[in-house]
């Protein structure tokens, strides 16, 4: 069925209201925001939610009024407008005006209490943030330290785990008031396809990629085995969480000292690079940009280098949690992040300009239309840019000698990218897996901690240190869990980037593995990259994703492209062990 070349004059009236006072609203809540996560205090909590709620007021209103109008003919634009403005939120607040100010202050607090929460190990005097105990899980091998420092942060979600109740309760409201059976389902909504649909969707990749998780997940537990000893890691059960170098056991390649290729050359040091070359924060920044300027796309504007945040200040609580934003939806650019010279953070940094390449990319488009074509998209681009920091791209740019280049064939670098990515996926699953379940109602209130343990031990294959008993509340120690923020669009984005990596490198001529191509300096692949950022999300995703790579359908196949030289070498490494937990 074609579409009207006109819309009718209350869906366009509708429209013509509606999307500039959005636009107004959402930059006044970005500019609130900007200031809560970057200088934390009572005050700028308080600003940040009420500009959240006339956001969200104003968002919901309009959600109503498109849906009355919802049988009008309407352009294909226009109809695309309006059932972007249906599942725009991932957050509802109910109608009565005092239930939504207490919902977006309890959503507020929730991320002030963990933007400042802060635990001191034993034996330690200072107590140390997120990021301070995150490296001691990465630095440290002393197995009781490393619990301690786990539990001790760990203990930061009961600091909200009532307000937690209390946001799932009025959230589900909201959703409810829209035509919503819960939240989760207004978060499945948001794909182009029934929720339902969404949901068999990513249990389908799931399948895909779960043989490798587990060769992947044997692996490691024989080599943690081998360390600590059966008596600490049972050696057909489940890995303890403590002991995988990350306060979220949701990636693993802080622990390829213990874990990497018998009497295999070291991964390249980049973190020992960026150093012995004097790059600090700004210059990190610098370089990510030239790698996209290399593509043809435009240097970032002087307003990034002035308003972004870089380092932690030494005067105020800020939220260190890494995030690209857009302040103005047309270039106020920026990044937040509290930046150590480390090759992981480098990589994180080319992430973070993904976003903001991307969201300047589609600024010329109708406001309704400027954002990733799925959540999983925004994602899946810093992450597609992110596997071309390869060691040959790395050599290139003068951090790494050319010989380092030479081993991009070998298993050990491609073990720590599984480590990093491969073990995210049940991770990236489970998390809003648990949500969905919570918003349902299908675990209750008092079962929250057990039936998260439950889900990771069944997903992930992965145990908490010691007794985690409810009323534990450890989903509340991730940041996005106080934060409001859904996880799928993470999970989504480790299967699309490299579905966009080897759509980019067959376009940039690469030839060799999969895993060792880097487009950085291909103006044709950035032109291909260029007409995805640019289509924003005025089209249905598939249609953006065969405009990237031909297909039309998320699939996990370049991914078991990317990993099958390190599948085989996995197969042989377990021959004969147990796999499975």
């Amino acid at each position: 069925m074609t579409s009207p070349t006109t819309s009718d004059p209350a869906i366009a009236a509708l429209l013509g209201t509606v999307e500039p006072a959005l636009l107004e609203l959402s930059i006044e809540s970005q500019r609130a925001d900007w200031v809560a996560a970057t200088h934390i205090t009572d005050d700028t909590e308080i600003l940040s939610a009420q500009a959240q709620a006339r956001l969200i007021r104003a968002t919901v209103d309009a959600m109503g009024a498109a849906a009355r109008l919802a049988d009008r003919p309407a352009t294909a634009a226009d109809r695309r407008k309006i059932e972007l403005l249906r599942r725009s939120l991932s957050l509802v607040t109910p109608a009565d005006p005092a239930l939504a100010a207490e919902l977006t202050r309890v959503v507020a607090s929730m991320g002030g209490k963990y933007g400042k929460a802060r635990y001191a190990p034993k034996g330690r005097s200072a107590a140390l943030d997120v990021q301070a105990l995150g490296q001691l899980l990465v630095e440290s091998r002393d197995p009781a330290l490393l619990e301690d420092v786990w539990t001790g942060w760990h203990e930061t979600g009961r600091l909200v785990r009532d307000e937690f109740l209390r946001y799932v309760a009025l959230g589900n409201q909201g959703a409810r008031e829209v035509g919503f059976a819960d939240m989760g389902a207004m978060w499945r909504a948001r794909y182009d396809m029934p929720p339902d649909a969404f949901e068999a969707e990513v249990e389908r990749l799931w399948q895909q990629v779960r043989p490798l998780y587990r060769s992947l997940h044997a692996y490691v537990r024989r080599r943690l085995v081998e360390r600590y000893g059966a008596a600490t890691v049972p050696p057909r059960g489940p890995i303890p969480a403590h002991l995988l170098g990350n306060l979220w056991a949701q990636s693993w390649e802080h622990v390829i000292d213990l874990v990497g290729p018998r009497d295999a050359p070291a991964p390249p040091d980049l973190t020992a690079a960026l150093r012995a070359k004097g790059y600090g924060p700004t210059e990190m920044v610098r370089l990510a940009e030239r790698f996209f300027v290399s593509l043809g796309l435009r240097p970032l504007p002087p307003s990034f280098w002035e308003r972004s945040m870089f380092v932690r200040p030494p005067d105020r609580e800020v939220v260190c949690h890494a995030s690209a934003w857009d302040i103005d939806f047309v270039d106020d650019l920026r990044i937040k992040m509290c930046i150590d010279p480390t090759g992981e953070e480098l990589r994180v940094i080319h992430h973070e300009l993904g976003h903001n390449y991307y969201q300047w990319a589609y600024a010329p488009l109708p406001f309704l239309f400027r954002d990733g074509a799925h959540d999983g998209f925004h994602e899946a681009i810093g992450d597609t840019i992110a596997l071309s920091v390869t060691p040959a791209y790395l050599a290139r740019v003068g951090l790494l000698d050319p010989a380092a280049a030479q081993d991009d064939a070998g298993i050990g670098p491609l073990l720590v990218q599984a480590l990093e990515k491969i073990a995210f996926l049940p991770f990236g699953l489970g998390i809003d897996r648990w949500r969905w379940r919570v918003f349902s109602g299908e675990i209750p209130a008092d079962r929250l901690n057990a039936s998260w343990w439950a889900l990771r031990r069944e997903y992930q294959g992965v145990t908490p240190p010691g007794d985690r008993s409810d009323p534990a509340f450890d989903p509340g120690a991730k940041a996005h869990v106080p934060g409001n923020v859904p996880y799928m669009r993470y999970f989504l984005a480790h299967i699309l980037q490299f579905q966009f990596h080897r759509a980019l490198a067959r376009e940039a001529g690469a030839t060799g593995p999969l895993h060792a191509a880097s487009i950085f300096g291909s103006t044709a692949a950035g032109d291909r990259l260029s007409r995805l950022l640019a289509m924003g999300q005025r089209d249905p995703w598939p249609d953006a994703l065969e405009a990237a790579t031909g297909e039309r359908r998320m699939d996990a196949a370049a991914l078991l492209e990317y990993f099958e030289p390190l599948k085989r070498w996995l197969d042989r490494e377990n021959a004969g062990e147990p796999v499975g937990w």
